[in-house]
Formats: C-alpha cells, structure tokens, sequence
C-alpha cells in the first residue's frame, strides 16, 4: 500500500469529475448533487436505512473505543483486515462503506489511514460531528450500488456490519470490489445462519417494529430494552442463564461478549444491536462458504473466511498487474 491523498468525488452515473457550484456538486453532464451540512449528498433520500440514520444521530459516541474505553472496535478490525492488510495502513487509501458514527472510522484515522466515509442514512452528519473532513477524511452520503468514485482507486475497501441490510449482498460485494486497486484488499462481514434467531421471539418483534416509522420503531426498541434488560443482568454471570433468558427476551445483549462495558454502555450497546436486528428493513445470512465462493467468483485472492457464531468475517485481496 501507498501514501497517497483520497481520490477525488465523481458522478456516479456518469464517472465523471464534478465541480462545486455553490452548495452544489455538477458533472458535466449536468447531474448535480446537493451538499448539506458540509456533506455531498448522493442519493435523494436514506431509502431502507434511516432507522440506522437516527439510531446514530442519537447515539453518536457510543461505540467508539475512545468513549467506552474498551478498544472493541479496533480488536475487531484488525482481526478482519489479517496481519498483512493490517500493518499497511498507515497511508493507505480506505473505503469506509457504511460508516455509521464512526466507531471505525475512528480506528482507520488512527492507524494512519486516509479514510473516504461513506453511508446511505443520516449517519454521515453523525461520522462528521465526530470526525470532521480533514486532509485524511472526506465523507458523502452515498449508495454502496452507485458509488462516487472511479474504479480501483482503493488500496483497502471494508464494509463491516452492513450486506446483511442491503438488498442484494452479493451486488453489493462486486460493487465494493471494483473500487479495490490491483494488490489491494477487500474486508467484509455478514450476518451467518444461526438456530438461535429462529428459536427467539426476535422475528415476531421484528415483524411489527420493521414496518413502523424510524421514530416510533426507535422509541419501541427503548421500551423492548428497558423491559428486558434487567433479566438479562439478573443472571449476568451465568451463560446457561442468559441462553434461557434469551429464548424470551428479543434483546441482544452482552454482559457475556463484553463484560468490561459499565452498566450505561451495556444499555446502549444492547439498544443499538436490539434495534438493529429489530427494524432493518433487509436482512440476509449467509456461510463462510458462500461468501468464499463470492470473492473467488470477483478473480480475489488471499481468500479467508471465517464463522464467528453470528457473523462470518472475509476478506480477499485483487491480484497485483
């Protein structure tokens, strides 16, 4: 990997470079893209994710490894990106796909990486309360389907937490892997094929809260947490307890995963993964083998899959020219 500054913002219907025309950004052809609050706007609307828009908008700092002082993010990171990937970051160039908040995008700027933040929800103002655009950090509310770069411009393009909610994952994972330059890599996770989702009440809580607006969906999730919660903490320290309480309660929490969050971020982390399973409009699982079988199909390399449990965690590499 190389040192180099991020590319430039193109028209992704057109590929070609744009221009700002005041609070505007105009291609050639003459699309033109609005920017709002310091942001490219690339799509007319957050479509199927704005309940993940105004999860993060209320809970902007939550997950970031600065705020809770548990380094969660940056251990799993790097466990995606593998020891090669990994140690290259420093002056890399990064896609960021699906941002969020930012709890990685802080990661990534601190390992020295230059970092292009994209996300289809009003996330993005989020990432940027958090982490203004700077020299290393540019930000655009963007597709992952009709992205505003030129191709194979990345040394490193990560999406983490986000196919399971697009509508086809597979596009999704051949869009991102256009955007990886020869020798570059590509860093995904997914959602895997567990028993325990079909043996939970989840899915019929699901059924009701998807369809509500993001707002009462979001106040739902407060009040399903707020319930279920305490019997969750009731029995904190006893894994066949929290299997049991867990075949009722639709709450995903992590008194076992991540013992070391205080008693308000287990909350909040139990809110934001609850929601997450509870409003997203898509959701998809896949195997470790599907997702291998996907990044071979793409002409990657340096192939790695892996099932942690509920996510299977992958990344290839395109071959060097």
């Amino acid at each position: 990997m190389h040192t180099s500054s991020l590319p430039a913002l193109c028209c992704p219907q057109h590929g070609q470079p744009l221009v700002a025309r005041g609070a505007e950004l105009e291609c050639p052809s003459g699309c033109r893209h609005a920017i709002r609050d310091g942001i490219p706007r690339f799509v007319a609307n957050d479509a199927y994710a704005s309940a993940f828009g105004l999860q993060w908008l209320r809970y902007q700092k939550t997950q970031l490894d600065s705020y809770s002082r548990v380094p969660v993010s940056a251990r799993r990171l790097e466990r995606c990106f593998g020891p090669a990937a990994w140690s290259a970051l420093r002056g890399a160039r990064v896609l960021e796909a699906g941002c969020g908040a930012g709890r990685f995008t802080e990661v990534l700027l601190g390992q020295g990486a230059a970092v292009a933040s994209i996300d289809l929800s009003e996330a993005v103002v989020a990432n940027a309360r958090n982490f203004p655009v700077g020299e290393r950090h540019v930000i655009a509310q963007a597709d992952i389907f009709a992205l505003p770069f030129a191709p194979g411009q990345f040394d490193a393009v990560m999406c983490i937490g986000v196919l399971q909610h697009t509508p086809s994952p597979e596009q999704a994972i051949a869009a991102l892997a256009r955007q990886v330059r020869p020798g570059g890599w590509l860093v995904i996770d997914h959602y895997a094929y567990t028993l325990s989702w079909y043996t939970k009440t989840a899915p019929l809580f699901r059924a009701f809260l998807r369809r509500m607006s993001p707002e009462r969906g979001l106040r739902a999730t407060e009040a399903i947490v707020e319930a279920f919660l305490p019997m969750h903490r009731a029995v904190r320290s006893s894994r066949v307890g929290q299997a049991l309480v867990s075949r009722v309660s639709p709450v995903i929490c992590f008194y076992q995963a991540l013992p070391e969050l205080d008693d308000r971020l287990q909350e909040e982390w139990a809110f934001l993964d609850t929601h997450d399973s509870l409003t997203d409009w898509y959701k998809h699982f896949r195997t470790a083998g599907q997702l291998r079988r996907c990044l071979v199909e793409l002409g990657l390399d340096d192939i790695w899959a892996e099932d942690r449990g509920s996510n299977v965690e992958a990344r290839g590499r395109r071959p060097s020219n």
